[in-house]
Parts: C-alpha cells; sequence; structure tokens
C-alpha cells in the first residue's frame, strides 16, 4: 500500500520535476518518489555506518588515536611517489 506525503519544493524544482515527468511520460509522483527511493538507497550505509561506530563506541571498542597514527604513518612510508 503507497503512503501520501507533502513536500514543499521551489518553483524552478517544480519545473523542472513537470518537464521530466512530461519527457518520461509519468505522473510528478512517481518521478519524486523514485527520487527520494534512489536517494535513500544511496545514502542509508552513512546511516547504518554511523550506529555500528556509536555501538562499537558502547563496548569500548575503540583505537587509540596513536594507533591510527601509527597505521596513517605506515601507509605513507609505503606510498609511491
Amino acid at each position: 500500500m503507497k503512503e501520501i506525503i507533502t513536500i514543499r519544493v521551489d518553483p524552478k524544482t517544480k519545473e523542472k520535476l513537470e518537464e521530466m515527468a512530461r519527457a518520461m511520460d509519468r505522473t510528478k509522483s512517481y518521478i519524486a518518489a523514485e527520487a527520494i527511493r534512489d536517494y535513500i538507497q544511496l545514502n542509508e550505509w552513512q546511516i547504518q555506518a554511523i550506529q555500528e561506530g556509536i555501538n562499537q563506541a558502547d563496548k569500548g571498542e575503540m583505537i587509540s588515536h596513536d594507533e591510527i597514527r601509527k597505521k596513517w604513518e605506515k601507509k605513507g612510508e609505503n606510498s609511491v611517489d
């Protein structure tokens, strides 16, 4: 079942959405829903990664500043100029 939401966009964005819908022979709602779905799919990894980091921090699973510095220094030594 589909749900209804309301969004506000500036006039130029609305115009572009209407143009795209006409060109694709789709409704504005279809285009907007696809855009939202794509945006979520593209960006949801970030929220998951942040939550995973918070969970690790809550468990005390953290890397010290010195350990990170040493890893980056080692990467620098192994880089090709």
